[in-house]
């Protein structure tokens, strides 16, 4: 394992160690259950995985690999992946575990693109270094797509599909006229396609077209799926796509494959997005094979850019004519390039750069009855593990640590907003744990369920984890009013120093929280915040914001501790260490909470002990003391 990758805060004493030494078994059969090992160094994807010495090698076949219901992944503990995993589902018969075997530290499972050599840097101006900007190389034409594209509605969208008139283009080439009536509200209401190519894993495709509308809009979005049910994707985007405006343009949408597929289907989505009454102009090109001068393509935003393993990241800006510091850095989505401004090479500068991309560590959207342990999830710029409509879902014991900062979006002011959490399950999560973790240096929420739209939340326990330096080490909310939150327990975590993340700085919103709960439509039940240690926030250990639904809060048997500033922002109520005593009479919470520095065995290296004489010791319930470590 490379020793730069290593974080400062790793350097935490002994008691952590009965969380880092626990491991997998790595025998090969358990009923009817196989384990699978994944080795970085020496593994190969063609292996069938099933021992040491035959183990898999990338987490493309972990990916994709036909596992059942029981069946374990497991990672050999001291190596390094760089991606994403894609979870499979198991089933209430058994979860499919990802976890780890070997001597070591935790295997590491990175977000991000190394670029550590001189020559991964070039000058670009007076004190300004640059990564090499994007080039496809074609290989071959891998499927011609210009004709047999067939129009689906749905939803009440209206909208015809002819042939385009011969005067339609400056070439005059073939193509398809789109008159939309209707676009429907969501994406999947109007669809245009094609089907009849195939596509490898870990090859990249280059789709070229010609539009024009008469009322500029950008489409929903273009995947490559299966051709029938189930519509399982097969390759998204490297960048986001272009508005298409009322004259003639070239578009080119890259697509790295994530499986090998005989029945691929190339699909636009319109719905919700092309404007009603608009006249869409659509000439449809190859498909090419390409190889892409990037090793690990910088084809989402760089959201963060971590130097020697954390002590240094860099400050995002939104122009070039903005990176004045040392540090500085801007991300060109047309270029998949990063501009940073540094005194010489930055590569002479740092042992170590990490740049952080916007994809989730661990993608489990729609996922059921999956388990991870003893994984250390690092350097992504969305969320460490996400992903809605999950339930059964378990994390235990796993690191989470410099993640988030990536684009989510620009606001109507011009304004951009930026996210990116360790674990969130978003909408539609049910019967979820995640305990005995710890998370640090993450731009938003170190641990949240949160969502939009007509959702259900419930039972969702987070349980003995370390947290610190994160904008909010927990944040909830739910919306609409036709929503439904209930059994949700936030109990036994130590919760250390909100707002002192690298995030912090560069944020338009700073807003240290230790708790924070945002706008909450959603009919709310048993919500339980209880036997937690916060000690120090920037702004408070809690925040209330929106209309108060905590007639279903439960707070009791808490350890608060904020040197400076409020306790709680309750709605416009500012609650100070004088004010909280009566503040917790009048609304019935924490009758048993104590306003005390927890006294840690060794705070400055990250030891979140209990001390032998910490107050908190006085204040067990049921038999032990409020926080994750005694």
């Amino acid at each position: 394992m490379n020793p730069t990758l290593l974080p400062l805060a790793l350097a935490i004493c002994t008691g952590f160690v009965a969380w880092a030494t626990g491991g997998e078994s790595s025998s090969q059969h358990e009923g009817q259950t196989l384990a699978y090992h994944v080795d970085a160094t020496r593994g190969d994807d063609a292996y069938d995985g099933l021992t040491p010495e035959t183990a898999w090698q990338s987490l493309g076949k972990v990916s994709s690999a036909p596992l059942r219901a029981g069946d374990r992944v497991l990672f050999r503990r001291g190596e390094v992946w760089r991606g994403q995993l894609v979870p499979q589902n198991g089933s209430a018969d058994g979860p499919i575990t990802y976890g780890a075997f070997g001597e070591g530290g935790k295997p590491l499972l990175l977000g991000s693109a190394a670029l550590n050599r001189a020559e991964d840097w070039q000058p670009a101006g007076e004190g300004i270094w640059a990564t090499a900007p994007i080039r496809y190389e074609p290989q071959e034409v891998h499927a011609d797509l210009a004709a047999g594209w067939s129009l689906h509605r749905e939803g009440g969208a209206e909208c015809s599909l002819t042939p385009l008139p011969a005067e339609g283009g400056p070439e005059n080439g073939a193509g398809y006229r789109l008159q939309c009536r209707s676009p429907g509200t969501r994406s999947n209401h109007l669809q245009l396609s094609v089907t009849g190519f195939t596509v490898r894993e870990g090859e990249y495709y280059l789709f070229t077209y010609r539009a024009r509308c008469s009322e500029p809009f950008t489409p929903a979005s273009m995947v490559v799926m299966k051709s029938g049910s189930p519509w399982t994707r097969y390759a998204s985007p490297a960048a986001d796509l272009l508005e298409i405006g009322p004259q003639w343009a070239e578009h080119a949408v890259c697509f790295p494959a994530e499986q090998t597929a005989e029945d691929a289907r190339l699909t636009l989505f319109l719905g919700g997005a092309l404007p009603a009454g608009a006249t869409l102009d659509w000439q449809p090109g190859k498909l090419e094979r390409v190889v892409c001068n990037q090793a690990i393509p910088l084809s989402v935003d760089v959201g963060n850019i971590i130097f020697d393993g954390g002590p240094t990241v860099g400050v995002k800006k939104w122009r070039d004519e903005d990176l004045q510091q040392e540090g500085d850095y801007y991300y060109d989505a047309r270029l998949w390039q990063v501009r940073l401004r540094s005194a010489a090479n930055p590569a002479t500068r740092y042992r170590s750069i990490e740049l952080a991309l916007r994809r989730h560590v661990i993608n489990q959207g729609g996922r059921s009855y999956v388990t991870y342990k003893n994984l250390d999830l690092r350097y992504g710029a969305a969320h460490g593990i996400g992903g809605g409509g999950t339930r059964q879902i378990i994390v235990r014991d796993c690191d989470l640590s410099y993640l988030g900062g990536g684009h989510q979006f620009t606001r109507p002011d011009g304004k951009p907003v930026r996210f990116g959490n360790g674990i969130e399950f978003w909408s539609g999560a049910r019967d979820c744990l995640v305990e005995g973790c710890r998370l640090w240096e993450i731009y938003d929420a170190a641990l949240t369920n949160q969502g939009d739209g007509e959702n259900i939340q419930e039972n969702i326990t987070y349980r003995r984890n370390v947290i610190w330096n994160c904008e909010y080490s927990f944040e909830y909310w739910n919306r609409t009013e036709a929503s439904l939150t209930r059994n949700i327990r936030f109990e036994y975590n130590t919760c250390v120093d909100a707002g002192y993340g690298w995030g912090h700085g560069q944020r338009p919103d700073r807003n240290g929280r230790h708790v924070m709960f945002y706008n909450n439509s959603a009919a709310t039940e048993q919500f339980l915040v209880v036997h937690n240690i916060f000690c120090n926030a920037t702004d408070s250990c809690l925040r209330l914001h929106g209309r108060d639904w905590t007639d279903a809060l439960t707070m009791d048997h808490n350890i608060w501790y904020q040197p400076q500033g409020p306790i709680l922002l309750w709605q416009d109520q500012q609650v100070g260490p004088n004010e909280l005593a009566a503040f917790q009479q009048t609304r019935g919470f924490d009758a048993h909470s104590l306003l005390a520095d927890p006294q840690f065995v060794d705070p400055a290296r990250r030891d979140y002990r209990l001390a032998p004489a910490s107050p908190v010791r006085a204040l067990q319930s049921p038999g032990r003391p409020a926080g994750a470590l005694p």
